[in-house]
């Protein structure tokens, strides 16, 4: 016990050398003024702006409201792209109908959906959400597809032998066996959807969040509020991911660990 909390201690020093170095060499550019003083905050003021938006919620509110939008999405987009993706890899006439045609949507970047979903439905958190709807879709919808239509036969042959009704067959034998790629594309499309729902509020500006602050900051040439958004957003959607992996680790224990 002794040598694994060493070498977990070992590890943690090891990982704080990079951030130490870039900190120092940071607050070395903050320090030479001149036009570095505008392009380098000093890291006194990044914590004072982090400890003024902390005391006053608006950090808290914005966190909540991005991780709130973000799960969201996930929730709606990965809904639908699971039941979309098994039912096409189950029924072949649905993946004849709807293979191509999402298969060309998804070519488009996500951005680039925004003016059509503004003339839609407005410039406000309705189209902030459909894009982060759709960023979580199609990796779920792909993944989901792989999973189900790439089940090995012999799994099948083995449910035919049993007698299963279809219903049995899904629920024990394709659920189970796409299950590790299913979570897979639930893992991507979490990571999209943050990206997104950051992305959607930079470019809309409207509602709260994480991209909201960012960009209110940058017309007020807040670099250190900007700064603080960055890493807020960077240390949120690690624990959010760490999390999901757990999680992922969790559902998915029945495997047999590889060596």
């Amino acid at each position: 016990m002794t040598l694994l909390l060493s070498r977990r201690w070992i590890r943690l020093a090891i990982g704080l050398v990079v951030p130490a170095i870039a900190l120092t060499w940071w607050q070395v550019q903050a320090s030479q003024g001149g036009a570095n003083a505008i392009a380098f905050a000093p890291l006194q003021s990044i914590g004072a702006a982090a400890w003024d938006l902390t005391a006053n919620g608006t950090l808290v509110s914005d966190m909540i409201a991005t991780l709130s939008r973000s799960l969201t999405g996930l929730a709606i987009g990965g809904t639908l792209g699971i039941a979309v993706g098994v039912a096409m890899a189950i029924w072949g006439p649905l993946d004849r109908l709807l293979g191509p045609l999402l298969n060309a949507i998804r070519q488009v970047p996500l951005i680039g959906w925004l003016p059509l979903f503004g003339l839609w439905f407005g410039t406000g958190q309705g189209s902030e959400l459909i894009i982060v709807s759709i960023s979580a879709f199609f990796p779920t919808m792909l993944n989901s597809y792989e999973g189900v239509a790439h089940v090995e036969h012999r799994y099948l042959e083995v449910g035919r032998i049993y007698g299963f009704t279809p219903w049995q067959r899904f629920r024990l034998i394709l659920l189970p066996a796409a299950m590790p790629l299913i979570l897979t594309g639930l893992t991507q499309a979490l990571a999209f959807a943050w990206i997104t729902s950051i992305a959607t509020e930079i470019l809309l500006g409207v509602g709260g969040g994480l991209g909201v602050t960012m960009q209110l900051a940058q017309t007020q040439q807040r670099l250190d509020i900007i700064l603080v958004a960055i890493i807020a957003t960077a240390m949120l959607g690690f624990a959010i991911n760490q999390l999901f992996r757990a999680a992922r680790a969790h559902l998915l224990r029945w495997q047999p660990l590889s060596i």
